[in-house]
């Protein structure tokens, strides 16, 4: 008999990947008007940390309103032009230590409204910036911008969390998708730690969703964040990942893993390059572990050599099930033929192994245990 609580897993799984099978995602797809409105985003990030007030111009309509406070005046409106006037030429071009990025964006005809997380690590502040936007002659402005500040334990550093786009196993028409608690325990624990996290996918875009289940504490506080459901409906396309802004990768599992992912030569060379370049961690979980199977040092050898490593072993699978035989390759049989070391736990046990800087991790279970590991290296 099936327990209530894994049949609405189940359910809930089945019914996330068919919406997004059938091209009804949760979140919009990134479109032209999107990319416009996130770059009008990036001159207001570059011009308000770099005292930039031509590329701030840039972003701001002429006759755009600021509500901001101050001191006994709780609702403080200013001009644009009078915002400009406060980024004086004295400083332009000198990084205040402010960090940008968007949350949400939301387009209606030629409105949109967009929301940004702004970090300033070294004064321990976190502001929400919220914007008003409006298409003008085919170029979209800031007419309006509001913020809200807190205190924060945010570093300003960034973990890339990579994640498959597969709807189905191989060419077959079986559902898979990513597994929601891979993604949800790794990066509660991160955030927690004060680091921020992106995701990427070989499509970009919006992502298959498996094993959801909202009896799950963790699972409905994420589930029903909108700034995180609006990442995961809109993830980076390798082309949009700039390696040297990351600490770390993190591979993401869920069967979908398999897909795409490994013998992806554009997320290769963003995961080497953040390890052998930018002296950063690559890390995976369950599934996940395939896509660093094919990773390869500079000088040709493969990163799994001569390593202690985990994922999700090829024992536990079901050889006779129709999804296994679509996999393309083996986890456990190909780390071992590289020369990998693959270790695991009995089923449901966490395990988690640091060799390095490669932290891998046998399953679900390991997932907040291989987070762990990888912030106390970067700590060190």
């Amino acid at each position: 008999m099936v327990k209530p609580r894994t049949f609405l897993a189940i359910l809930l799984s089945l019914s996330v990947l068919l919406s997004y099978s059938e091209g009804k995602a949760i979140q919009p797809q990134q479109s032209d008007d999107l990319a416009a409105i996130t770059q009008t985003l990036e001159l207001y990030f570059y011009g308000s940390s770099h005292s930039d007030a031509e590329t701030l111009a840039q972003a701001f309509h002429p006759d755009a309103l600021l509500y901001l406070e101050k001191a006994d005046t709780p609702v403080w409106q200013i001009s644009s032009e009078e915002y400009l006037s406060w980024h004086k030429d004295e400083n332009k071009g000198r990084d205040n230590g402010r960090i940008g990025r968007v949350l949400q964006i939301d387009v209606e005809g030629n409105l949109a409204t967009a929301k940004a997380e702004i970090l300033i690590p070294h004064k321990q502040l976190r502001y929400v910036d919220s914007f008003l936007l409006k298409k003008v002659a085919g170029k979209w402005q800031i007419i309006s911008k509001s913020a809200a500040g807190t205190d924060s334990n945010a570093n300003g550093q960034r973990i890339l969390f990579i994640l498959s786009s597969a709807h189905f196993h191989g060419d077959s028409n079986l559902p898979t998708g990513v597994s929601f608690s891979e993604i949800v325990n790794a990066y509660d624990e991160f955030i927690k730690a004060g680091y921020s996290v992106d995701f990427v996918s070989p499509d970009g875009g919006a992502l298959p969703l498996a094993y959801i289940n909202t009896s799950e504490p963790i699972h409905k506080k994420y589930l029903y964040d909108a700034d995180f459901m609006y990442a995961i409906g809109n993830t980076l396309t390798p082309a949009d990942v700039e390696p040297a802004e990351y600490r770390a990768v993190h591979y993401v599992g869920g069967t979908n893993a398999m897909y795409g992912v490994a013998d992806n030569a554009e997320i290769q060379r963003i995961s080497m390059e953040i390890y052998e370049q930018h002296n950063g961690i690559i890390s995976a979980v369950c599934h996940g572990t395939a896509g660093i199977a094919h990773l390869r040092l500079q000088n040709g050898e493969y990163l799994v050599k001569g390593k202690r490593i985990s994922g999700y072993p090829d024992e536990y699978e079901n050889p006779d099930r129709p999804y296994f035989k679509e996999f393309p390759f083996h986890i456990t049989k190909t780390i071992e033929a590289r020369g990998g070391n693959f270790l695991y736990s009995p089923r449901g046990q966490e395990h988690v192994e640091v060799d390095g800087r490669v932290v891998t991790g046998q399953n679900y279970q390991s997932s907040a245990g291989v987070a762990k590991a990888m912030i106390a290296i970067l700590q060190q």
